[in-house]
């Protein structure tokens, strides 16, 4: 095993030499492209420089591309990405791109003397711990998204009610309440200003809007989807439909806020049995006890 850690140590520094080499090294397809343009006589376009974060991003580009895949977890990894608000084709290689670099950076700190006496077993457990840390922290971005947009629903849909009675169709009030509520909930108008993209792209409005309920995998928001798609296909009135989810959904959102202060006596049970009752105890029990020690004292001394 000790023989075995320079070796270790050594690939992890030639794999991160080898890594900012790829970042700042000029890329190929420019100096393709110059030459040929010296080629064909056309003249060459001032190419403005690239910056280093730039150079980063297409580093992980590459390292993520160069990992082999399954394609059920390229399947899931691509929906929580979604999830979180990643959206462009190049989101899975640039994660597995960081994942694999918050790896190799967690086993090069445990595998070399940078905090404490190498270990391999610490390094490839830290290697592990590096490799899960990326899942985890998507996960919890795409929790909070779709927390923001589950509070954000309900003061849409209010809006939305207005629009439709109003006298707004359903398309221009998505388009009307994207546009007013992009200042306070940004996230949710993000994925109205989707559907009207697509709507003015040719697809269809169940489609559209069932790839909202896609994009977003918030519960609230699928079902209102359902109860649109059900309405625009038995000819329904979308307002009274509307007003009627809108009760609905502020009644959910008020059980949920009970259920989480009902929750809250639980919750305090290990602040104040770690933290509060300690003190509480030594503030109480602590003067006693000194003058409990100092009368025994000099009764044990004789």
């Amino acid at each position: 095993m000790v023989i075995l850690l320079p070796l270790l140590a050594f690939v992890f520094a030639t794999l991160v030499v080898t890594a900012g080499a790829l970042a700042f090294a000029p890329g190929h397809a420019a100096t393709i492209e110059r030459r040929l343009d010296e080629v064909t006589g056309t003249p060459i376009k001032p190419r403005t420089e690239e910056s280093g974060s730039d150079r980063l991003l297409e580093t992980l580009k590459r390292v993520g591309k160069a990992i082999p895949r399954l394609p059920s977890e390229m399947g899931k990894l691509q929906k929580r990405l979604v999830h979180a608000g990643y959206r462009g084709h190049e989101a899975v290689a640039v994660f597995f791109g960081i994942r694999l670099g918050v790896a190799l950076l967690f086993f090069g700190v445990f595998a070399t003397p940078l905090l404490m006496r190498p270990n391999l077993l610490f390094a490839l457990a830290g290697c592990g711990l590096g490799y899960l840390l990326p899942s985890m922290a998507l996960g919890r971005m795409a929790a909070r998204r779709q927390h923001r947009i589950r509070l954000a629903l309900a003061d849409a849909l209010d809006l939305l009610v207005v629009s439709v009675e109003a006298g707004l169709g359903l398309d221009q009030a998505i388009q009307r309440v994207g546009e007013e509520i992009a200042f306070a909930h940004r996230d949710l108008a993000d994925e109205l200003r989707l559907v009207n993209l697509e709507l003015r792209a040719g697809k269809g409005r169940t489609e559209s809007l069932r790839n909202l309920a896609e994009r977003t995998g918030v519960d609230d928001l699928a079902s209102l989807v359902a109860m649109l798609v059900q309405t625009d296909r038995f000819g329904t009135s979308v307002a009274q439909s509307l007003r009627v989810h809108s009760e609905t959904l502020r009644t959910k959102r008020r059980q949920r806020a009970e259920e989480a202060a009902a929750k809250t006596g639980v919750k305090m049970v290990f602040p104040l049995v770690f933290c509060i009752f300690p003190a509480i105890f030594v503030v109480t029990i602590g003067p006693a006890a000194i003058k409990f020690v100092q009368v025994l004292m000099p009764m044990a001394q004789k």
